[in-house]
């Protein structure tokens, strides 16, 4: 049975206190909004309908760098879920099979739960993920009589005795395509929110004879973030479960709860993380690599048996071959480093690429910016750069070429050769000591005048 995905993201998030629109808000460095697709994408959806409002262009353009085929929708008017999933229907036109209505504000919905409640589609019209809450609060409730799922009921809509039921609404639903389309031409607004409620659908179905069901999951898995400490407490569970993964996946993390991960964070088998480490989106670590304590990475690929840090900063773009090393305070950005390659402190690469075993003294710089373009260094393998070099790209320096230390490379150094460029030393006898003698004076004078 083909499948489309509907993401309801139209919120303002008021209580976010935020001019950005709530689904744009960022855990674990990508947009709550991302999550939540992801999430989707393990249906393998035909198509993929985001119903935005608040915030529109920002949430559209979001949407699409994500996922460049997805439709994206507007809810000019907050009406209700209801009124929103009945936004997206007609970008679902010709479509025939499950439709799964996911929120973009909820982003741990697992694989496993989906899939359960597909499975669950094949005998019921309606399946509706359900959670038992620990602390039921104003979550709507989901009435039921053994397998099946009698009606939804809002909070505000509950009597007491709903109100004492534990298993909640999570607001995730699945249902044929025909069978949503007709239900929700009958969904009203009469209730107390004034609102047209998607929860209406399973009743309104129950009522026309079709059959509806509750697929359960664990309450974590249902976490909205509707304010900053919502988002916080996301955060923290992310990045728990992320952790937890990659240990049982054979990664060595000294102190996990002091290492950060971005929500697409690839650590390979065997590879060790130490403390207060950083990795933004976008990172790769393949087996036996090491990211030593302090290092903070983003968009680059670490590859077998390379060492970074501690201490050390890789932009987008950075590349370390096997066995590179990149250490104290080193910045790499847009740069490859071949195998072997050593830049081991105190240096910036940008824009460059780095021959196998390249030696890279301290203080080096690659010079890359002229203020309006970018301009790349290569540098060959087995060159040596001498420390506190200048190299002003576009250069080459060649395979076995060496720099001396303290100089400013302006032009190609050929292979095999030896390139300096800085001013001749002069030493000039007693002239320190004279100095010190000549400033002091000036010193002692300066004192007495202010005496």
């Amino acid at each position: 049975m083909s499948t489309a995905l509907i993401i309801l993201a139209a919120g303002k998030g008021t209580r976010m206190k935020s001019d950005r629109p709530k689904v744009l808000h960022r855990i674990a460095g990508a947009p709550l909004l991302w999550h939540a697709m992801r999430a989707g994408a393990a249906l393998h959806p035909e198509r993929t309908v985001v119903v935005a409002g608040h915030g529109f262009a920002e949430v559209e353009a979001a949407a699409k760098a994500h996922d460049p085929d997805v439709h994206v929708v507007e809810q000019a008017e907050q009406l209700g879920t209801g009124h929103a999933v009945a936004q997206a229907l007609p970008a679902l036109e010709g479509f025939e099979g499950d439709v799964f209505v996911l929120y973009g504000d909820t982003p741990f919905i697992s694989p496993e739960t989906l899939e359960a409640m597909r499975n669950a589609r094949a005998s019921h019209d309606v399946v509706v993920l359900g959670f038992d809450a620990a602390t039921p609060g104003r979550y709507g409730r989901l009435v039921t009589r053994g397998d099946a799922l009698d009606r939804i009921v809002e909070y505000k809509d509950a009597t007491p005795e709903d109100r004492a039921l534990t298993l909640c609404n999570s607001g995730v639903i699945a249902a044929d395509a025909a069978l949503l389309r007709e239900m929700l031409s009958k969904v009203g607004n009469d209730n107390a929110s004034g609102e047209y409620y998607l929860t209406d659908v399973p009743g309104l179905a129950r009522a026309a004879g079709r059959s509806a069901t509750v697929v359960r999951c664990a309450e974590a898995e249902t976490l909205g973030v509707n304010s900053r400490a919502d988002l916080a407490a996301a955060e923290a569970a992310f990045q728990n479960t992320a952790r937890a993964k990659l240990l049982e996946l054979g990664v060595t993390l000294q102190a996990p709860e002091t290492v950060h991960l971005a929500w697409d964070t690839h650590l390979g088998r065997d590879a060790e993380v130490e403390p207060n480490v950083v990795f933004g989106p976008g990172v790769t670590v393949e087996s036996g690599a090491r990211i030593c304590a302090f290092s903070h990475l983003e968009g680059c690929h670490i590859s077998q048996g390379a060492v970074v840090g501690p201490f050390a900063r890789l932009r987008p773009g950075a590349e370390l071959a096997e066995n590179a090393q990149v250490g104290n305070f080193v910045e790499v950005k847009n740069a490859r480093l071949g195998a072997g390659a050593k830049a081991k402190h105190l240096t910036y690469l940008g824009d460059a690429e780095l021959g196998e075993k390249a030696q890279i003294g301290a203080g080096t710089i690659t010079c890359n910016y002229d203020g309006f373009l970018k301009h790349r260094t290569v540098i060959g393998k087995d060159a040596f750069i001498g420390s506190n070099t200048m190299l002003v790209a576009p250069v080459t320096i060649g395979d076995g070429a060496m720099t001396g230390s303290g100089s400013t490379i302006t032009r190609d150094v050929p292979a095999g050769a030896l390139g300096i460029a800085r001013g001749r030393q002069e030493n000039k006898p007693d002239f320190a000591t004279r100095l010190r003698t000549l400033l002091r004076a000036k010193k002692k004078a300066k004192q007495q005048d202010k005496a």
